[in-house]
């Protein structure tokens, strides 16, 4: 008995002194690891895909004039870029050693290292990437959206989110149907201080009265294939131009890489000016009835009345940057990124009160989308305001190519007893990029 009761107090003995050298020699753990001092753990970052880097995609990725964040997504500590795709070598050889540079930077070794692919189906077999950004060629978005969703992506697409109707309403019934988070790269609603978003809230609420009249400074656009193209260049080393040309029809290589050289009228700006006036319209949810042309711009009605031309209003120069003015029955209000002005300007100087219209607020557009992603909510700028704004802009497109008036139904999303003007609602696509 004693012999046992003194090895038992041995044992508690030497158990105690090597808990203690446990608790007194710390193991050092990087606070990157465990989410301290500011970081946040690998498991709670949101992991991404970029396709397309170039001027747009690559501001995105690393910093530019339009994303709001230094840095870009790669320099939130809240996303971990995982791929960078781009069909021309150098591009996303460059932009992946710019963010390997940097993670190597802030978490030392302990970080994954991001990966270059010249195939975007590439990256959406990555079981690891929670969502992407498209920042393509514009007749791109519409297709990568919808198999990004299929593959179980999030998706951020730059704007135009469509270059024809048709697609657009399949991009949008996919990325219902697998459950995604959508944002548009319609950012005026969440960045510039709010002033979209004030300007919006104080037309909804009447501010101006009645209103009777919107002026685009933009109009209506659309993408169009050239009958001919000349005589073929060799294709340079580090470029794909299949997969440049993806659902285009096959052309030789001519040495143009313009992501908007196909475009007519505002296909480029155009979603941006729409996109708000669909938000102060209340229109989120509709779009036009009549469509017509003023002299050579693009214009049309909605249900409500309300006509909106695809000029600018006389002698107001505020609006031209990606914005708009609205003409009610008691004054009017002006927006674009520079300045909210109106006429009386007292309109735009009482602040709102809490019995109008407030609409949704978001101060930073990839922090909403990265929000979203996390509470599975709607983002600012989802698919389903995202072809209506775009619809807004193809819809003038097919006016601007018919030259005469047309009708809308915007239930069913098609023109009203005219099957010249529903032929261009689609185009032809390459395979296999049918969606």
């Amino acid at each position: 008995m004693n012999a046992k009761k003194i090895g038992r107090r041995r044992f508690l003995r030497q158990t105690g002194a090597a808990l203690g050298a446990a608790i007194a020699v710390p193991n050092f753990i990087p606070a990157s690891v465990l989410g301290r001092s500011g970081a946040i753990a690998p498991s709670e970052r949101i992991t991404m895909g970029f396709i397309g880097v170039g001027h747009q995609g690559g501001g995105h990725l690393l910093g530019g004039a339009w994303t709001y964040v230094a840095g870009g997504y790669a320099g939130r500590k809240d996303v971990q870029v995982l791929a960078v795709c781009d069909v021309q070598r150098d591009r996303r050889e460059t932009a992946t050693q710019k963010v390997n540079d940097n993670y190597r930077e802030v978490y030392g070794d302990k970080y994954t290292a991001c990966q270059a692919y010249d195939d975007f189906r590439q990256v959406l077999d990555r079981k690891d990437i929670d969502a992407v950004l498209i920042a393509s060629p514009p007749h791109w978005h519409a297709t990568m959206s919808a198999m990004a969703a299929q593959a179980g992506k999030d998706i951020y697409c730059e704007k135009p989110s469509a270059v024809n109707i048709t697609e657009a309403l399949a991009m949008r019934t996919i990325v219902q149907r697998y459950g995604r988070v959508f944002q548009a790269g319609t950012q005026q609603r969440s960045e510039y201080g709010g002033k979209f978003r004030r300007a919006c809230e104080f037309v909804r609420s009447g501010r101006i009265g009645k209103l009777k009249e919107i002026y685009g400074y933009r109009d209506g656009g659309a993408i169009f294939w050239p009958k001919r193209f000349g005589k073929g260049k060799p294709v340079p080393d580090n470029l794909d131009w299949d997969l440049w040309l993806g659902p285009m029809p096959w052309f030789p290589y001519d040495g143009v890489l313009a992501c908007h050289r196909f475009d007519i009228g505002e296909l480029n700006w155009g979603q941006h000016h729409y996109d708000i006036i669909q938000w102060a319209a209340d229109a989120d949810e509709t779009g036009p009835v009549e469509l017509f042309m003023d002299g050579d711009r693009s214009c049309y009605k909605y249900a409500s009345g309300v006509v909106v031309y695809g000029k600018g209003y006389p002698g107001e120069p505020v609006g031209g940057d990606g914005g708009a003015c609205f003409v009610g029955t008691e004054g009017r209000i002006a927006v674009d990124r520079d300045s909210l002005v109106s006429d009386p300007p007292d309109i735009v100087r009482e602040p709102l009160h809490p019995t109008e219209v407030h609409l949704y607020h978001s101060d930073s557009h990839s922090g909403n989308f990265l929000q979203c992603i996390r509470t599975r909510q709607r983002t600012i700028c989802p698919v389903e305001v995202a072809v209506r704004s775009v619809s807004a802009v193809l819809l003038g497109g097919v006016v601007k190519q018919l030259k005469r008036p047309l009708k809308w139904d915007p239930v069913a999303e098609k023109f009203v007893g005219d099957e010249e003007a529903n032929r261009l609602l689609s185009m032809a696509k390459r395979p296999p990029w049918n969606i």
